[in-house]
């Protein structure tokens, strides 16, 4: 039997960069074996060293979610087409509300509106009425607030703590190069302002914790999931089966997104998807992986389309259903989600009965996430200016050659950390070497492998080649 095998994005570096791979198999078990004798890069971040399927990684065969069935009794036919999904991160009523009426004003904006018969009238009420909360003001958030706005969604929550920064011009759209150094909820509440007056904007300027997430998202009817990294996406989720709330989820990678409506109380939430988080640094952030300017607009609207549909009641939202969107490939992709009856927060028997601490929950803080170096396995950038005045440094960008391509230390030397291991023979064990990235985490793994291998003069740039930028020189780029 012959089947298709999809990579994804995240896990395409292990793949050789393939995007898919022909296997044989007579069962997914087969296929998911000879996957992993393929490609042997691959293997460790699919299964556990016992050998099973990580909890993250989700497999469909033709769409058909296939986890609640035996692998080893799951038959393939010819031709299937076998998708790995890792975690990156009905018209029911939602709402219970009092008549209200519209203005004149009103009236006339919403006015394509109130001429189709599902909308009408009584869903305009329904809008406007309706309290939405959105949770990140970035490239998610932006087209979610901006549409939600324009459609006259009522009230409308933002969270946020950030304040506008060059680099999120490219896709963050609600805000404007006038708008770079300012708060982004400052940002936001004025172009939501512009595009609809009617629309009260409630800020939340804070960092959505455990301590502070029941009591943010308990006034609004529906949450927005516009997050970047894998706690509050958890948090937002926990959140939301707690209080019973439906979770419009978005993600974005790249050139590819996901989108869907995790609400407990009708179909699964996300953990019934992704168990448990991929371990830290597997999937990287927009910041180190780079995402399409225009695919997290793609994303939002389909959030807030989502959104939309469930506070006027119409269409058949996104429960039970993940989509999919290639924007290379200018595709979309339905996977069917069932809930888990195992499931250890909407489950027959949850555990999780409270917010717990999703840093810890990530793995992101714990020994195994930090990489801990002694004092004289650092330099500062401003010690490495002065150092490289008076020494010989062999400078080591760990960092991916696209990266390399936009701004780079003089005389340095590109190495992927991934490929640090394979070719660490050509590094000397005399040379005074100085290993830098980014801002500092990948070269402090570099820097780790490289001292335990016997290299004894290495050191980390602490903040990579951004702190350079900010503390050396000011002309260099930074991204």
């Amino acid at each position: 039997m012959a089947i298709n095998v999809l990579i994804p994005t995240a896990l395409r570096r292990y793949a050789g960069n393939k995007d898919s791979i022909i296997v044989e198999g007579q069962k997914i078990s087969e296929a998911l074996e000879h996957l992993a004798q393929a490609l042997p890069d691959l293997k460790p971040h699919l299964f556990s060293d016992d050998g099973t399927l990580r909890n993250f990684v989700n497999v469909y065969v033709n769409d058909e979610d296939i986890r609640y069935l035996s692998k080893e009794n799951t038959a393939l036919q010819d031709g299937d087409v076998v998708t790995i999904v890792p975690a990156v991160a009905g018209g029911s009523n939602v709402l219970e509300t009092q008549e209200t009426e519209l203005s004149k004003e009103e009236i006339e904006r919403y006015s394509r509106h109130l001429i189709i018969p599902k909308v009408a009238v009584r869903g305009q009420k329904k809008l406007k009425q309706a309290k939405v909360l959105c949770i990140g003001t970035g490239g998610l958030g932006s087209p979610v607030a901006m549409y939600l706005a324009a459609a006259g969604v009522g009230r409308i929550g933002l969270v946020d703590f950030d304040i506008v920064d060059y680099t999120n011009l490219q896709r963050q759209i609600i805000h404007g190069t006038k708008d770079v150094g300012r708060s982004k909820l400052e940002s936001a509440k004025e172009s939501i302002q512009d595009i609809n007056p009617h629309v009260q904007v409630d800020l939340h300027p804070t960092m959505l914790s455990s301590d502070n997430a029941l009591k943010i998202l308990e006034p609004y009817d529906m949450i927005i999931d516009g997050t970047d990294n894998f706690p509050t996406r958890y948090l937002v989720n926990d959140a939301c089966v707690l209080l019973g709330k439906p979770n419009v989820y978005g993600s974005i990678f790249r050139f590819e997104g996901q989108a869907s409506v995790f609400w407990a109380g009708k179909g699964p939430c996300y953990r019934c998807l992704y168990p448990e988080p991929p371990p830290p640094g597997l999937v990287p952030s927009c910041a180190e992986g780079g995402v399409l300017g225009i695919l997290p607009g793609m994303i939002g609207v389909i959030q807030a389309n989502e959104a939309v549909k469930l506070i006027i009641g119409q269409g058949d939202p996104l429960i039970g259903r993940l989509l999919l969107y290639d924007a290379l490939g200018m595709k979309f992709r339905e996977m069917k989600l069932k809930k888990d009856p195992t499931c250890p927060l909407c489950g027959e028997n949850p555990t999780v009965t409270e917010l717990i601490d999703y840093e810890h929950f990530c793995g992101i803080g714990t020994e195994e996430d930090q990489i801990v170096l002694d004092a004289e396995a650092i330099i500062s950038a401003p010690d490495l200016k002065e150092t490289l005045d008076t020494d010989t440094i062999y400078l080591l960008d760990v960092r991916e050659p696209h990266e390399y391509e936009i701004c780079k230390l003089e005389h340095s030397h590109l190495i992927p950390l991934g490929e640090v291991e394979t070719r660490v023979h050509e590094l000397d064990r005399d040379w005074n070497i100085v290993a830098y990235c980014r801002s500092g985490q990948r070269s402090a793994r570099a820097v780790k492998f490289l001292r335990e291998a016997g290299f004894k003069s290495v050191k980390n740039l602490t903040g990579g080649i951004v702190s350079w930028a900010n503390q050396v020189d000011s002309t260099m780029p930074k991204y």
